[in-house]
This record gives structure tokens, sequence and C-alpha cells, in this order.
């Protein structure tokens, strides 16, 4: 039970603790990317199975109970759910060791979905309740950096696990730590007190009704991100960047061993160094950043991410098309770092444009459509192509699978840009709002 404000000590180790918690989440949800050659020449798999696997199958499930975990979180226990979640997902993991046919496979990934559902929705809410908006985007940008980090451990973990073991005993080192976890945040964290602050644009009588500590509808949570331009923009650009970004990290071990010839502990190995460490980097900076510009115009929170992706576009087309595997791997340092820009950045728009009570909703909704389309289409696509290219490309098809994903790239980038002169115009209205009262 809450029985007052958090301490900053508090705050600073229930923010770290979340932190584990999501690096958690993404060692179990990516380690799949680093084994997808063994696990296919196993069960004798196509690339389009390869993607189901890692794409569809666990997005539908983890995407689609995000929705009542959400509604659970913004309105009960917060610190139970995630220690649940953990529970559930960590002890999947686990069993996708013991799977002895795709399908028993399968199963246990989608049951790693469900429990996944169950973490991010309450941990957003969780951190908006301890960070003011100014800090927001710093808080979420150091949440964040959990992708970074589990894909940094999934990668290793799976690649010389496979190598030193088999990738089955991989995903039992994966999985059990998080049970650890569970533990920490059930009985070393506090459920911290909801705080109840105007949000910046409330968009109905819902979410004025949200500020006295109401509860709000799923549906009007919904109607709120959808008449909001700025929210409407801003979750169409962070799902087709993941569109692009889950493919990418899916089958980018997988184009670095079947096309480069590179074994899974030396591609896991380059692979965790760039993704979570230069990309945790670039994650970081990207809500610093984005924190710091804001004084500018809150257009720049999201004109950040635009010049980002803008940046990544040519890197990653040298990358697909390189002949020789160090020109490729050099030239995804760049996609690497600059890829994770974009999450921390739209985690906090989106919770500061929404009332208290709508948060965890607000996230869930916005990771529904985010994770049904990224995660569950963008894996999948990319295996589809290659399985198409594969009769006249060889090996090479796979290349075209993930040049494929920059143009999503791109078309995200012109949604932040719009975002950023909604922003820019909500925020000139406020100041001349302000102006007339005084």
């Amino acid at each position: 039970m809450t029985t007052g404000p958090l301490s900053d000590r508090e705050r600073s180790y229930t923010l770290l603790l979340l932190v584990l918690v999501f690096t958690s989440s993404h060692v179990d949800r990516q380690i799949v990317a680093i084994l997808a050659q063994p696990i296919k020449e196993a069960f004798a798999l196509s690339d389009l199975q390869l993607g189901l696997l890692t794409g569809f199958a666990f997005a539908l499930f983890y995407a689609t109970l995000g929705m009542p975990m959400a509604i659970w979180a913004d309105r009960g226990n917060r610190r139970n759910l995630i220690a649940l979640a953990i529970a559930l997902w960590s002890g999947m993991t686990v069993l996708c060791g013991l799977a002895q046919s795709y399908w028993q496979l399968l199963a246990a990934r989608i049951g790693v979905g469900v429990g996944e559902a169950g973490s991010n929705p309450p941990s957003h809410s969780i951190i908006a309740d301890l960070y003011p908006p100014e800090k927001r985007g710093t808080a979420m940008a150091i949440f964040a950096v959990g992708v970074n980090l589990g894909i940094m451990l999934g990668y290793l973990i799976g690649g010389w696990g496979n190598e030193w073991l088999d990738w089955r005993w991989a995903f039992v080192l994966a999985g059990a730590p998080g049970l650890l976890i569970a533990l920490l945040v059930r009985l070393t964290i506090r459920e911290p007190p909801r705080v109840v602050e105007q949000p910046v644009a409330p968009a109905d009588a819902d979410a004025a009704r949200a500020k006295g500590g109401g509860t709000v509808s799923f549906w009007s949570v919904a109607a709120t991100l959808w008449r909001s331009g700025i929210l409407r923009h801003t979750v169409i650009a962070g799902t087709v960047v993941s569109f692009a970004g889950y493919a990418t990290i899916a089958w980018i071990p997988t184009y670095f061993v079947r096309v480069h010839g590179q074994s899974t502990g030396e591609a896991g190995t380059v692979l965790a160094l760039y993704l979570g460490i230069g990309g945790g980097i670039g994650t970081f900076l990207g809500g610093w950043v984005a924190d710091r510009v804001a004084p500018f115009g809150e257009g720049w929170r999201a004109w950040v991410v635009t010049l980002s992706l803008l940046a990544y576009t040519p890197l990653a087309v040298l990358c697909y098309t390189a002949e020789s595997a160090r020109v490729a791997s050099l030239a995804f340092l760049g996609p690497a770092v600059l890829g994770g820009v974009y999450i921390g950045v739209g985690f906090a728009i989106i919770q500061s444009q929404v009332s208290a009570r709508m948060r965890a909703q607000a996230a869930a909704i916005n990771l529904f459509i985010l994770n049904i389309v990224g995660l569950g289409l963008g894996p999948t696509t990319v295996g589809a192509i290659s399985d198409w290219m594969q009769p006249t490309r060889g090996t090479d098809s796979l290349r075209y699978g993930l040049l494929a994903m920059v143009a999503a790239i791109v078309w995200g980038a012109a949604h932040y840009f719009r975002a950023g002169q909604l922003l820019q115009r909500q925020t000139r209205e406020m100041e001349v709002s302000a102006t007339r009262v005084v």
C-alpha cells in the first residue's frame, strides 16, 4: 500500500529497477534473433516461419493483452502486476529451451508475449508519476535504454550460449535471471502515489474528469489519441519506424551469419556492442537532447527524431548492399546508434499529452498498434520477401527484405516532422492564452 511520496533515492531505485525489468523483457524477446539460423536448421523452417516466430505470433498476444493489463494498471497495483508479468515471461523463456517441435516453441513464445504484456504500460505510468513533464523525456529515455541493454545481453547470451552449449541452453540462461528480478520488484519497491496533473491539452470531458481522479474508459482514451493531431502523428510515426526497427533487430544477426558467413558468437558480439552500447547511448541522448532543446519550442522534441532518422537512412542502405562484411558492419553502427532515438521521445510526448488516469491505457494503445504492426508484421514481412526472392537471389534475398524497411524510416520521419509542427502550434496557442489570462 502507498504510504506517501517516494524519496529521491526510492525514485531513482525504482527507475533503475524498471530499466532492469525492461532489459529482461528484451533479452527474452530478442534472443530468438541470434538463434534464428540454428533453430531454422533444427526444425527445417522457412524464413516466413522464422518471421512468425520472432514477430506476429508473439506480437499478437503481447499487444492484445496489453489492453486489459493497462486497465488493471490504471485502476490497481502496478508494482504487483509487473512482478507477476516478469515471472511469467521468464518461466516461458526457459520452456522455449525444452521445445521438441516448431509448434511447441511457438506456443512457448506466445507465453513470453502474454507475460510481457503486463510490463510496459504500468512501467510508463509509474515513471510519469515519478517525474514531472520537464524531466520526463530524460527519464523515459533512461527507461528505454533497457531495449538496448536487452538486445546486447540477448545477442551475447544467445550467440555464445549456442557456441559453447547449444541454442536450447541459451534460452534457459536468458530466462532464469528474470525470476529473481520479479522478486526484487515485488519485495523492494513501493507503488508510488498517482500524480494528478493537468494534461497539456485535454481532448474531451473524460480527460477533465481524469484530472479529478476518476477512471476513464478505454474507448475514451482511444478517442483522445485519435482526435489529437500530435498524438496521432506520434503514434503513426513510432509504428512505422518500429516496423523497420523490429524487422532489423530480428534479421540483422541472420544477415551477418547467412550472407557474410559469420558465426553466431562473432555476429552476436559485434551487434551486442553496436545495439547495446551504441544504441543505448543514442536512445538516452535522444531523450536528453529533446529535453534540452524543448525551451526553443516543444516541436524540437519531435524534430530531434526526424533528424536522426534522416541520418539513419543512407547508412542502412550501405549496410544492406555492402559486399564486404567489414563495410556492412561499420555502416550498421549508424543505424544501431540512431535507431532508438525515437523511443524515449515518443513515450514522453504521449505521457505528457494525457492525464494521470489515462497514462497506462494510452501507453497500451500506442504499444498495441506499434507491436501489432511493428513487431508483428516487420519481421514477418522481411521473411516473406526473403522467401519470395530466394529462388532468383539465393542467400542475397535477405538483403532485399531489409532494404524494403528503409522506406518505413523515411515515412516515419515525415510524421515526426508533422508532430513537431503541431507541438509548436500548441505551445504558441498556450502562450497566447496565458497572456490573455494575465
